[in-house]
């Protein structure tokens, strides 16, 4: 659990640390130009892999869950479809994000 949470100690580390020198910069280097459209598109492209792995998770285990107790069908279908609409708006988020950064340029 200790290493977990390092893991995500030091990613938010990271995303902080970057996106904001990303952001508070006014006129970009060209060459600066190129790193914020490389960050972007790397972003948006983790962000739906990373969704999407999620989503497919969820809706297999939601559908074995079904299949196993067919009557708890209400109890497990609205929590999925709550779960996948959370987990599309972290993908979202991550494309508003991408664009934030793609007009700054």
């Amino acid at each position: 659990m200790n290493r977990k949470r390092a893991v995500v100690m030091m990613s938010l580390l990271f995303i902080f640390a970057f996106a904001s020198s990303a952001l508070a910069a006014d006129g970009l280097e060209p060459e600066v130009k190129k790193f914020v459209a490389l960050a972007a598109g790397l972003g948006i492209a983790i962000a739906a892999f990373g969704g999407a792995l999620g989503q497919g998770r969820a809706a297999a285990a939601a559908l074995e869950g079904i299949a196993r107790n067919p009557s708890a069908y209400q109890r497990v279908f609205t929590p999925m479809i709550l779960a996948l609409a959370l987990i599309e708006s972290l993908v979202i988020y991550a494309l508003v994000i991408s664009f934030l950064l793609v007009f700054k340029v």
